[in-house]
C-alpha cells in the first residue's frame, strides 16, 4: 500500500511555512478526493442504465413530484444547478424516451419537463442499484455518517446553500 499523498501534502505545507493552512488544505483535499471516489462508484452503478448522476437526479426529482412534471427553471433551482445543465440533461433523457417537454400551461415562455413511464421504470431500477451498491454501504460507520451529515449540513447552511427552517409556532 502506498502512503497517503494527501497527508504528505499536509506535511509539505507545514515544511514550506504554511502551517496555519495545512489542516484546511488537507481536509478540503480529502473531501474532494472522497467525492471523486464516491462519484466513480455512483457512475459505475448507473452505467448499465445509460445514466449519469445528474440525469439520475433529475429523473428522481421528477418521480418524487405529484404530477411527475416540473418547470425546467424549478428543476434547476431544486437540483442547485445552472439551467444549461438541466437543459442538457433533459436533451439526453428526452432522446432516451425517459422525459418529454411540454408547454407550460400558464406561462407561455416556460417549459415543463415530465417523466415518462419508461423514465419512472429506469429511475426505480437505478435507485435499487444505487441503494444496493453505494448508499446502503457508503464506506462509513453509522456514527461517522451522523457526524458527516451534521457537519456538512451546517457548512452548506452557513455557506448559504439553504436557509434555516422556520421555527414552529404553538398557538
Amino acid at each position: 500500500m502506498h502512503p497517503d499523498p494527501i497527508a504528505e501534502a499536509g506535511r509539505q505545507w507545514i515544511k514550506h511555512g504554511w502551517a496555519d493552512a495545512a489542516d484546511g488544505m488537507t481536509a478540503i483535499t480529502a473531501i474532494m478526493r472522497t467525492q471523486q471516489i464516491l462519484l466513480s462508484r455512483i457512475e459505475k452503478a448507473l452505467k448499465p442504465f445509460g445514466l449519469t448522476f445528474s440525469r439520475y437526479e433529475l429523473l428522481t426529482l421528477l418521480s418524487f413530484t405529484r404530477s411527475g412534471a416540473l418547470p425546467m427553471a424549478k428543476a434547476s433551482a431544486r437540483l442547485q444547478v445552472h439551467p444549461t445543465s438541466v437543459t442538457n440533461a433533459v436533451d439526453r433523457l428526452e432522446s432516451a424516451g425517459f422525459v418529454k417537454r411540454l408547454p407550460h400551461p400558464t406561462d407561455g415562455r416556460g417549459t415543463l419537463v415530465e417523466i415518462t413511464d419508461d423514465g419512472r421504470a429506469i429511475a426505480a431500477q437505478a435507485t435499487a442499484a444505487l441503494n444496493a451498491t453505494v448508499f446502503e454501504n457508503p464506506g462509513f460507520e453509522q456514527p461517522e455518517l451522523d457526524s458527516l451529515i451534521g457537519m456538512l449540513g451546517r457548512f452548506r447552511r452557513d455557506a448559504g446553500d439553504f436557509g434555516q427552517p422556520e421555527p414552529a409556532t404553538h398557538d
